[in-house]
């Protein structure tokens, strides 16, 4: 049997508890068809990068997942009908990963609190502040073909002097 890692993003208006039901209803799939999941993981509500079927945000969840072909088919098969879920993606990995998922570890790391002033977006590389570009395009301090500044005092361009 192969190796999958398959993640899925449920919508935002449906609750936790009714995220880990679809995770039990799926993994109830894949045993059904000769299968059997290693882990299940809940990554909480995520804020997406754009717009999926007019959602902001949803719910992630992984399953590791060491099945038959046809058991990951009907599973996503059941996806695509079920109106809950938004998107799903399923990849075939020579080997599960152990112990907690890349996302949960950064979620710990999150929550501990202990992140310095500058990761807060006021320094650093980021935020204000901070390098690249100026709010200003990229002139980086030249003035272009603009020619020199003229003094104050100076009568305007537009004004005719004597």
């Amino acid at each position: 049997m192969a190796l999958y890692e398959h993640v899925f993003l449920a919508r935002q208006d449906v609750t936790a508890q009714q995220v880990e039901e679809l995770t039990t209803r799926f993994k109830g799939v894949i045993e059904a068809n000769g299968g059997s999941v290693a882990k299940t993981e809940y990554w909480g509500v995520k804020t997406l990068t754009y717009r999926v079927r007019k959602n902001r945000k949803a719910h992630f969840s992984l399953m590791n997942i060491d099945a038959p072909a046809a058991a990951v088919a009907e599973m996503e098969r059941q996806m695509r009908i079920d109106e809950d879920i938004l998107r799903y993606l399923t990849i075939r990995v020579e080997e599960l990963e152990e112990g907690q998922s890349v996302m949960l570890q950064k979620r710990d790391r999150d929550d501990r609190g202990d992140r310095g002033f500058g990761d807060r977006g006021f320094g650093g590389d980021r935020g204000f502040g901070g390098g690249g570009r100026s709010f200003g395009g990229d002139r980086g301090g030249d003035r272009g073909d603009r020619g020199p500044r003229r003094d104050r005092e100076e009568a305007p361009a537009n004004v005719e002097t004597e």
